[in-house]
C-alpha cells in the first residue's frame, strides 16, 4: 500500500531531468491534472509524454477533471489572486467526487505523483487535488518535487 503521494511541475525541466526525478523517487504512476495536457514545452504534451513514461514503465492516467478549467486559469493570470483561484477551485474539485475516488483508489495501490506545469506547488491547483486524496487516505504523506 502506497504512503507517499508526490506532486511535480515540469516547469524548468527537460524530459530528462523530469524523468531522473521521478524515478529517484520510485514513482510508478503519473496522474495527470491538467485539464488540456497540452504544452509548448517539448516532451509535454499528453501522448509524446505518455511514451517517455512507458520507455521507463512508469504508467499515465490523465485526469482532466482534476484540472483547473479555462475559465478559472485565465481569471488567475490575469489577476494574480490566488485567494480567489483556490476558492474556485475548491468549488470546483467538491464536484469531482468520481475522479478524486480514482485518484485515491490508484495512490492507494502505488506510488503515484500528480503531476501539472507550476513549478512552485504553492500556486498550482495540485495541491489542493494533493490534499483531498490525502484527507482520504489515512497516512498518506505529500512531497512536492
Amino acid at each position: 500500500m502506497a504512503s507517499n503521494l508526490y506532486t511535480i511541475g515540469y516547469e524548468g525541466h527537460s524530459v530528462e531531468s523530469f524523468l531522473d526525478l521521478l524515478k529517484k523517487n520510485s514513482v510508478k504512476c503519473l496522474l495527470d491534472v491538467r485539464a488540456m495536457p497540452l504544452s509548448h514545452k517539448q516532451g509535454f504534451s499528453k501522448n509524446t509524454l505518455k511514451n517517455h513514461l512507458h520507455d521507463h514503465h512508469i504508467d499515465y492516467v490523465h485526469l482532466p477533471d482534476l484540472g483547473s478549467p479555462k475559465e478559472i486559469r485565465d481569471k488567475v493570470k490575469k489577476t494574480k489572486d490566488y485567494d480567489s483561484f483556490f476558492a474556485a477551485m475548491e468549488k470546483h474539485l467538491a464536484g469531482q467526487t468520481d475522479t478524486l475516488k480514482e485518484a485515491c483508489n490508484l495512490a492507494r495501490q502505488t506510488p503515484c505523483c500528480l503531476l501539472c506545469f507550476e513549478k512552485d506547488w504553492r500556486h498550482c491547483h495540485r495541491s489542493l487535488v494533493a490534499k483531498k486524496i490525502k484527507a482520504k487516505i489515512k497516512n498518506m504523506t505529500i512531497t512536492n518535487l
